[in-house]
Parts: C-alpha cells; sequence; structure tokens
C-alpha cells in the first residue's frame, strides 16, 4: 500500500495508537512509544500493517532504525502476525515475546496451522498473508516482572495468561499505563455512550481460562493505572468501573457455557446466548444505534468468544475424564 498514511491517534506520554486497519478501522490498533528520540512498537497487527507502521514512525520524524523493541503481548496474529515482517525492516530492534510464544514466531508453522484451524486456510491467507519467521538472535524472552530499560524508560512484562498461556501484559509507569494486549478486554470506540466505554472480555480459542482470567485483570489493576491502552481498541480510562464490568463479564461467560454445555449444538447455543448478554448489556449502557450497526461491531466477537468458551467446555471435560 504504498503512500498510504497511517491513521494515529497522539495520546499521552510520548505513546501514539496506530490503526492497523485489520478487518475494519479502529478495530485493532499497535502502540508506538517514542522516548527521546527512539522507539518501541507494542503489537503490529497483521502483514499488511507492517506500512503503517513505519509510516507512523516517519510521522514521528523517526526512521526504522530508530526501533530498539518490538514488544508483542502475545502471539495471535491479529497482534503478531506482521512482527516476522516488521522485523526485517527494522534493523536495531528485538522482539520481546512471552516464553510460550516465542518458539511459534522463530517458526511459525504450528502457529499458521491453528489459525486455519479456527478460520480455514483460505481466509487465513486472505487477513494474514504469509507469516514470516523471526531471527532467533533478536528475540528476547520475557521473564514474569522483567524490566527493560528502553532508552531511561522503564518498562515491564507481567504475565497476564488468562486469555492466553502465552500472554504478557506491559507495565509503563511513566504513563501511569498498562498495555494489556487482550488480558482486559475490548472496547470498541464506536460503542462509547456518554456512560464512557463498553468494555468485554474475549475468550477467543483456545487457551481462555476464567479464574486465570480474574487474575490477570487484578494484576493489571494492582499497577495502580491510570489508563489502560488496549488492542481493540487503544487508551481507555475509568479504570474501577471497568475492572468491575470485566470481572462480570468473565463471570457471565463461564455460566453461559455451563448452562449450554449439554446443548445438541453447544456453539450455536453458546453464541446466541453471546450475542444477548452483549445486546442487553450494551443497551443498558445507553447504547442508541440501531441493532444492525451493534451486530456489525460485536459479531466477530461472539463467534470467537463462543467458540472459545467451547474449547474451555472440552478442556473441562478432558479433566473430569
Amino acid at each position: 500500500m504504498p503512500g498510504h498514511r497511517a491513521q494515529t491517534t497522539q495520546l499521552n506520554d510520548g505513546i501514539t495508537a496506530v490503526d492497523t486497519e485489520y478487518a475494519r478501522p479502529l478495530q485493532d490498533a499497535s502502540h508506538l512509544i517514542v522516548e527521546g528520540g527512539r522507539a518501541a512498537f507494542v503489537d503490529t497487527g497483521p502483514n499488511d500493517s507492517v506500512p503503517l507502521l513505519i509510516d507512523a514512525l516517519h510521522q514521528q520524524d523517526l526512521d526504522v532504525g530508530d526501533v530498539d523493541y518490538v514488544f508483542l503481548t502475545h502471539i495471535h496474529l491479529d497482534h503478531a502476525g506482521g512482527a516476522g515482517l516488521l522485523m526485517q525492516e527494522l534493523p536495531n530492534a528485538r522482539c520481546v515475546i512471552h516464553p510460550r510464544g516465542a518458539g511459534h514466531m522463530i517458526d511459525p508453522t504450528k502457529l499458521i496451522a491453528g489459525t486455519e484451524a479456527v478460520y480455514g486456510v483460505e481466509e487465513t491467507r486472505a487477513m494474514y498473508g504469509v507469516i514470516q519467521p523471526m531471527e532467533e538472535a533478536r528475540c528476547i524472552i520475557a521473564d514474569d516482572e522483567q524490566w527493560f530499560d528502553f532508552n531511561g524508560r522503564q518498562l515491564q512484562t507481567l504475565y497476564t495468561e488468562g486469555h492466553a498461556l502465552h500472554h504478557y501484559s506491559l507495565n509503563d509507569p511513566a504513563s501511569r499505563g498498562v498495555f494489556t494486549g487482550d488480558s482486559f478486554g475490548v472496547s470498541y470506540r464506536e460503542l462509547d455512550t456518554a456512560a464512557g466505554a463498553f468494555i468485554f472480555p474475549t475468550s477467543t480459542p483456545t487457551q481462555f481460562d476464567p479464574l486465570a482470567a480474574h487474575e490477570s485483570v487484578d494484576l493489571i489493576m494492582g499497577c495502580s493505572p491510570e489508563q489502560i491502552y488496549l488492542t481493540h481498541y487503544s487508551r481507555v480510562r475509568d479504570l474501577e468501573r471497568l475492572a468491575v464490568d470485566m470481572h462480570t463479564g468473565i463471570d457471565a461467560y463461564a455460566a453461559m457455557a455451563l448452562e449450554n454445555r449439554d446443548a445438541d449444538d453447544a456453539y450455536t447455543a453458546i453464541a446466541v446466548a453471546m450475542s444477548d448478554y452483549l445486546s442487553t448489556r450494551l443497551r443498558a449502557h445507553g447504547y442508541k444505534g440501531d441493532d444492525e450497526a451493534m451486530h456489525a461491531v460485536l459479531e466477530v466477537d461472539i463467534v470467537l468468544n463462543s467458540k472459545g468458551l467451547v474449547s474451555w467446555l472440552q478442556r473441562l471435560k478432558k479433566q473430569r475424564q
């Protein structure tokens, strides 16, 4: 997409949200952090996003050689699909990855196969292109609670594994914020109302764990953030309220899964329950748009969340056997 300008939003403390243009506008963000003329990205979007991230650098009067780090909160392809390709463009950067995810970025064969199992081969290729492997020597395996010195700015990786076992959040005390990937849910700006942001958990296949998801929300809030930077979609505040909503949502997801586990078609039953739950909550939050507009935003999450809850039920069944 030569000449295509990145859509960016200047936030606070040297942080810029970059719309990766994955799926639709304002669905998926990479965050660019600039500190004293050096740069770091948090999540990348898919391959098609790479030219946008480089343009976002240029908008800050920076170039590819100015990037020190690429932090991947986890390796789901809407967050990390373009990381291998991006690293080929960044001569000085190192990529910080959870230990359970690093091998899959170095050799993405299994990662691609897992994504194809969810979306199908053709749709996976259409959405993500050819996933590029990453040089092992340029990967840093992130420890839990590890601090990284980014040109004097301290950033800390915290394992938050309720959404995926290969997930960390990035604590940024300088901004009084945390980059949470999917561990603090999703909050689309189209669903904001006079009551503020609307947030809900994401139980995307295949490793959702309600107990760990609760623990992740508590760990993030334990950083005493004033703002959280979500991949879907960017900065939210009013965090005490949103944390309560996240805990309530996690419990509701588990309940709807357990209530429908013996249905003839558990996925369809859970998807109906998920749609009803999110729609009812959103109307109560003051959303005034019509049903078509609402479901245009929520449909993908309803599908993926429901598939993830089916995966969770399957794991519970195996544990009982």
